[in-house]
């Protein structure tokens, strides 16, 4: 039975919302805290519950692209059953969210035991916190920013879907590998953030569903998954709103130099037994 309290449902829910959208890894993040908070990481119960309070994360996302997805859909749906209508960018950027999400569909559940297993280790997160920090600042280093969300290409998108797929390892952020990737194709940053969000969809609400059949019997009451799910809802929302605004006119190494000394802090923690790696 997994013991989670509604403090702990509370801490969870924040860390969640705040950390899922931004390039600090959400899964490293809710790792170190579970361990903090005293919950087995390798606990499938608690596997379940993070990607469960998942879903409130992607409401944030859904409500706030209500408007864009609504469009996006109905351009989509209209060109499947009007030839006429697949000239347009948002037929076509319907397309590339269904292709940019398979990659992730099908890597994730094939390689499911071993993220929820040997992977959900702080020594992972620490390493993973630090090496994709250089990628970050590689990607933004030969960042050409040359095209906008209108000239998006589906070779941007696969090339940005499977990138998620390295985020996977927790501690290197499905945020912060997409955007990196769509830097390095020439995106513009608002652009490549926008795709990212895009592209979290499907990945989230996939993942919090396939979850699902560990919550019976688990122990987590329906009161603390409910509160887990609100905050990590109105924290995210926040968290989008600011990002687009901070991307527009400044770059992500920003969230390098906290990844890193987040990194190092946790090897120090772990190095001197504060912490035990899983």
């Amino acid at each position: 039975m997994t013991d989670i309290s509604y403090l702990d449902a509370l801490v969870l829910g924040v860390v969640e919302g705040l950390t899922e959208f931004l390039p600090v890894s959400s899964t490293g993040h809710l790792t170190i805290v579970e361990k903090m908070l005293g919950l087995p990481i390798d606990d499938k119960g608690v596997t379940a519950y993070t990607a469960i309070i998942q879903m409130g994360a992607i409401a944030a996302v859904l409500v706030y692209f209500f408007k864009d997805i609504v469009r996006i859909v109905a351009a989509w749906v209209g060109g499947l059953v009007h030839a006429e209508g697949r000239g347009s960018f948002d037929y076509r950027f319907g397309w590339f969210i269904i292709w940019g999400s398979l990659p992730i569909a099908v890597i994730g559940f094939l390689a499911r035991d071993l993220i929820s297993g040997s992977l959900r280790s702080l020594w992972v997160v620490g390493t993973a916190l630090i090496a994709w920090s250089a990628v970050m600042v590689f990607a933004e280093k030969r960042a050409t920013q040359a095209r906008k969300e209108q000239q998006t290409t589906l070779v941007d998108v696969l090339v940005m879907g499977f990138m998620q797929c390295v985020a996977l390892v927790p501690g290197v952020s499905r945020s912060g590998a997409t955007i990196s990737a769509g830097l390095l194709r020439g995106l513009d940053r608002v652009a490549a953030t926008r795709l990212s969000f895009f592209l979290s969809i499907p990945a989230l609400v996939g993942a919090g569903l396939y979850e699902l059949k560990d919550v019976p019997g688990s122990g987590i009451g329906a009161g603390q998954t409910l509160v887990g799910t609100a905050v990590s809802f109105v924290v995210a929302y926040a968290s989008i709103a600011w990002l687009l605004r901070y991307v527009a006119r400044h770059s992500i190494v920003i969230f390098v130099w906290y990844r890193v000394g987040l990194g190092l802090l946790l090897a120090l923690a772990l190095g001197l037994g504060w912490l035990s790696a899983t």
